[in-house]
Order: structure tokens, then C-alpha cells, then sequence
């Protein structure tokens, strides 16, 4: 695998973002979800708005290999993961686990003492890899049709003692 990098996504990253989103839930949610449940799951990505709402509103962060996206994700509020997708191409080779440590870095930076996320069932293993547990199964609707998510969450202080020493 070449080098891997990370930066903070622009608005001139919008497109290949979108493109990103829809072929890698087109491709790699298709063992878990309809293609009607796919297509309802993607119709997102036409509000441009709301996508470029996020890059003024969320720590959007870029997986980048060779000058391409990779992957990206997005921290709101500092302890939730609104997206988070790894291109098809690059599935299964550390590149997620290395997005989300990058993620919950900047969480911890902020001070949050947990990480939230509504997670897909085909991420679900990944975030309970990385930690999280589910907090509830969730139906939600999208265009009259019925996904499955999980509501997860990983405490990031896990109850340690914080200490601080002044001179």
C-alpha cells in the first residue's frame, strides 16, 4: 500500500467525497441492504447543501493514498461520528482503523469522555473492533423505506483517574 496521509477536506473535495459515499454503499453495503434500501440510503448525497453544511459545521478529515480519497469521516460536536466510509478500492487494508484512531483522537482533544455513531449493520463489526458497543437497533425511513442501524458508543475515559500535578 502506498503512503497514507491525512487533511482536513475542503469544499473542492465535495465531489470525489460524494462519489465516494455512493459507490462505496452501493458496493460494499449490498450484502446487508436492498438495492431499494441502497438507493433510499444514497438519495443523500443530491443535497449538496447539507454536504457542504458539514464542512463549516464538523471535523471532516480525509484518508488520502496517491492524491485520491480513501476514506473520510466527520466528528459533530466533538463526540459524534456523523460519516465515516472507506472507498471500495481500499476495503480491508487498515485504512479504517487508522481513520477512526485520527477521529477519536480529536474527540479526546476536545474533551469528550465518549464517541457516538449510528452505524450501519455492515460497520457494525468494525466499530465493535474498535470498541463500541450497541446502545439500541434502530429502524429509521428514508424515502417510505425501512434501514436498520445500531446506535453505538465507546467511552473513551473508561472511568481512569485523571490527574493533574501544578508546580
Amino acid at each position: 500500500m502506498s503512503k497514507l496521509s491525512f487533511r482536513i477536506a475542503r469544499p473542492a473535495d465535495l465531489q470525489e467525497m460524494q462519489y465516494l459515499f455512493v459507490d462505496t454503499v452501493t458496493n460494499v453495503c449490498s450484502e446487508d441492504y436492498t438495492e431499494a434500501q441502497i438507493q433510499a440510503w444514497t438519495s443523500g448525497v443530491a443535497n449538496t447543501q447539507r454536504w457542504l453544511e458539514r464542512f463549516d459545521e464538523q471535523y471532516v478529515l480525509l484518508a488520502i493514498i496517491n492524491d485520491q480519497i480513501a476514506g473520510f469521516g466527520t466528528i459533530k460536536d466533538g463526540n459524534y461520528i456523523d460519516m465515516f466510509f472507506v472507498h471500495t478500492d481500499f476495503q480491508r487494508q487498515g485504512i479504517a482503523g487508522k481513520l477512526y484512531a485520527q477521529l477519536e483522537e480529536k474527540a479526546s482533544e476536545l474533551n469528550s469522555d465518549y464517541i457516538d455513531s449510528d452505524v450501519s449493520i455492515t460497520a457494525k463489526p468494525f466499530f465493535e473492533k474498535m470498541g463500541f458497543n450497541v446502545l439500541a437497533k434502530q429502524s429509521v425511513e428514508r424515502q417510505g423505506i425501512e434501514l436498520v442501524n445500531y446506535r453505538m458508543r465507546k467511552e473513551l475515559n473508561s472511568g481512569e483517574l485523571k490527574v493533574e500535578c501544578y508546580p
